[in-house]
């Protein structure tokens, strides 16, 4: 018998762009396990984009930020299974078209569509499949490491990662009324992924992490994922409203002593 014993159970995936993707790396070990996954995908080019990678399985298209789209996956899915055992939400998107800005220059539009779509995508999605949740159901998103690091590049998806943060809190919250559902985040320390590629000066933020892990290597995603599926499990009964952080320990390292030698050096 799995340790994690998540055999024939079934769960939603929301998030996969490709194989980099840590919603590909979860669903993947989750099958793995002897457990059915079911896809939701942006968008029909996207599923297109997938067919070689998701070869038969069962996929449905939602773009999170229409909420006709969240209630059409409603419906699918209850076509599809009777039941779920969990979900894993990883989804965000922000408009960085416009290159890096001061936050006090974010605009109305942008703010409120990421938050729609990384943040209050869960509660509607949530809201709409409560029925099909089974009583000890596991509901995961994903997040950032931490949200009170001011990164300039990261800009107003910070504060929206907050928010996702407070809803999962109270989702686990209020589904506490009348079920034992768990919800959590995995806050992940920059990863390699195709997502984070789009943000303004990613690969030195991603490295500069990488140097203040204790190991000095930065965090895989399969190390992230990993910590999803354990959430996903009964074995993480005890743990609910809560954020994980799989960062290596960088948020603890700011003063060592390679870091500081090196900023110290004087510029040419």
């Amino acid at each position: 018998m799995s340790f994690l014993n998540i055999q024939n159970k079934t769960f939603l995936i929301l998030g996969v762009a490709n194989k980099k993707s840590i919603a590909w790396h979860i669903a993947n070990t989750l099958e793995t396990e002897g457990a059915k996954v079911i896809y939701s995908v942006r968008s029909e080019s996207r599923k297109k984009s997938l067919s070689k990678l998701l070869k038969n399985r069962q996929i449905v298209t939602c773009d999170v930020e229409d909420e006709q789209q969240i209630n059409q996956l409603c419906k699918e899915i209850t076509s599809i299974s009777n039941s779920l055992d969990g979900i894993v939400h990883s989804v965000a998107f922000a408009n960085y078209k416009e290159g890096l800005k001061p936050f006090h220059e974010t605009k109305r539009e942008d703010f409120l569509q990421a938050t729609i779509i990384s943040a209050f995508s869960i509660v509607e999605i949530v809201r709409k499949l409560k029925p099909l949740l089974t009583n000890n159901a596991s509901v995961v998103s994903i997040g950032i490491s931490s949200n009170l690091v001011t990164a300039e590049n990261y800009g107003y998806m910070s504060p929206v990662k907050s928010a996702l943060e407070g809803c999962i809190r109270n989702l686990a919250k209020s589904f506490s009324k009348d079920t034992t559902v768990r919800f959590n985040t995995v806050n992940a320390a920059p990863l390699k992924t195709s997502a984070s590629a789009g943000i303004p000066g990613y690969l030195e933020n991603y490295l500069y992490a990488e140097k203040l892990t204790f190991r000095k290597r930065a965090v895989e995603t399969k190390e992230v994922s990993d910590t999803v599926v354990f959430l996903l499990s009964d074995r993480a009964s005890g743990i609910n409203g809560q954020g994980i952080v799989v960062n290596a320990g960088m948020d603890l390292n700011y003063f060592d002593h390679e870091v500081i030698k090196t900023s110290m050096r004087p510029s040419i």
